[in-house]
């Protein structure tokens, strides 16, 4: 072979190398960042559950009757209901 085509294969190859080099990096890097966008993606899932779970919330309690359900549930609960004593008194003290 020739000088000329000598310098053009290391040339060649030393490019390729560099090439490869950076082309195995760039493909870590890229694995490591879909791994983090599937961190976020998961998270964001469970911010929108929540934000959802405080608008079915909030829708309940804003409509009227959400409001008269709790009023209900409220009146209706035994823990709530007054006892014996506190009955007799009118619930005063």
């Amino acid at each position: 072979m020739n000088t000329a085509e000598w310098i053009l294969v290391a040339f060649l190859s030393t490019a390729l190398l560099v090439f490869i080099i950076i082309g195995i990096i760039l493909l870590v890097k890229l694995i490591g960042l879909t791994k983090e966008a599937k961190k976020v993606i998961i998270k964001s899932q469970d911010i929108a559950s929540n934000a959802n779970d405080v608008v079915t919330n909030i829708k309940g309690v804003t409509s009227i009757g959400g409001v008269v359900k709790t009023f209900a549930d409220k009146y209706t609960d035994p823990k709530y209901r007054q006892t014996g004593k506190e009955e007799q008194d009118g619930g005063e003290e």
